[in-house]
């Protein structure tokens, strides 16, 4: 047995100790479920199969959404489990990156003090990786999202922000647009004032009345006003918030005067300081980013965190994790469990300590 392996094991029998249960998903899993939840970008990311009886599989690109469709079928709240397994990634932008690794996690499963279960699993990987020195850095999705949704603006630009949270580049393009900062291309203009036009056939899935439907909706948006100065202001500062936890929280209570739908976001950040220093952890120390998380797994909804090796930035996160409240909603079917949970990288682990 490999050293990471006899690790991966180890570890989940720490987590065993700590009170989880056991679990092993499946190595293959619905293509349709995750393609469902994350969208068809997932296929870049995975590897993908079929066969005539179950239809599309995907070997598992982590073990989150197995143990959470478990859960919702079978658990009861509340509930912690841990597993050691493989998982796959495809790595086309990063041939250097292992596309099949093993993956040790802790997910704990329970609505009764969602800021202690945040800390009980920060605090646990915190002191599982402490021998290796790592930058832990955390952030919290939930005030983002909570901001999009305070917007003075239309419900289909909201919905279009929220969607593109997870990818920095193309929210922040969105974000200049509807608030007028950047300039409607011109093939963009002539298309919404209808000077475009075609006798091409129709190509691809979408019906003629499917393409007027979104040509209508563009126009539609146009139309509207731009997202006020003051409220793009806003959103840059918090965009920016990146200090020590206690720093950050004091900057946060100060933006959540002019952006009030913050509020609440902000008081569970509250809570969980108070339930992170209960447990030990030095949060004056802490990191805290309010942008953190938006690359990692789209089904984060609430903190987020990571470990990292400042002396080998080329690697990959040695262990992340975050809280995912909404994923339990949607594969509970309107049934919320609240949830979150972490997973480590056993093999990094291990490379870590041999260079130290």
């Amino acid at each position: 047995m490999s050293e990471a392996r006899t690790r991966a094991f180890a570890l989940r029998d720490s987590f065993v100790d700590a009170g989880a249960q056991v679990v092993d998903p499946p190595v293959l899993q619905s293509a349709d479920l995750l393609l469902d939840l994350y969208g068809e970008d997932i296929r870049a990311r995975a590897y993908v199969t079929s066969d005539a009886m179950r239809g599309e599989q995907m070997l598992r690109p982590d073990f989150t959404v197995p143990v959470v469709r478990m859960h919702m079928a079978h658990g009861a709240d509340p509930a912690r489990y841990t597993y050691a397994g493989e998982v796959f990634r495809r790595q086309e932008d990063d041939p250097d990156r292992a596309s099949e690794y093993l993956q040790v996690g802790y997910e704990v499963f329970d609505g009764s003090d969602p800021a202690a279960a945040d800390a009980e699993v920060f605090s646990l990987i915190f002191q599982t990786v402490a021998p290796l020195g790592l930058r832990a850095a955390t952030g919290d999705i939930g005030i983002l999202m909570a901001a999009v949704e305070g917007l003075k603006t239309t419900e289909r630009r909201k919905a279009a922000l929220r969607r593109h949270i997870w990818r920095p580049r193309r929210f922040r393009a969105l974000l200049d647009r509807f608030g007028g900062r950047t300039a409607i291309p011109e093939s963009r203009a002539k298309l919404l004032a209808g000077e475009v036009g075609t006798d091409a056939p129709l190509t691809g899935l979408r019906s003629q009345s499917e393409i007027d439907a979104r040509l209508a909706a563009l126009v539609e948006d146009a139309a509207q006003p731009p997202i006020s100065g003051a409220e793009m202001e806003c959103l840059d500062a918090l965009l920016a918030v990146r200090e020590t936890l206690p720093f950050a929280l004091s900057h946060l209570h100060d933006l959540s005067i002019d952006l009030p739908a913050i509020k609440v976001a902000v008081g569970r950040v509250d809570a969980r300081a108070e339930a992170l220093s209960a447990r030990g952890v030095d949060i004056d120390r802490l990191e805290f980013e309010a942008s953190y998380g938006r690359t990692l797994m789209e089904y984060y909804d609430g903190f987020v965190f990571g470990f990292y090796a400042e002396s080998r930035p080329d690697l990959p996160p040695v262990a992340t994790g975050g809280r995912y409240d909404a994923l339990t909603r949607r594969l509970g079917k309107g049934v919320e469990i609240p949830a979150v949970g972490a997973v480590l990288r056993p093999d990094l682990m291990t490379l870590l300590e041999g260079a130290s």
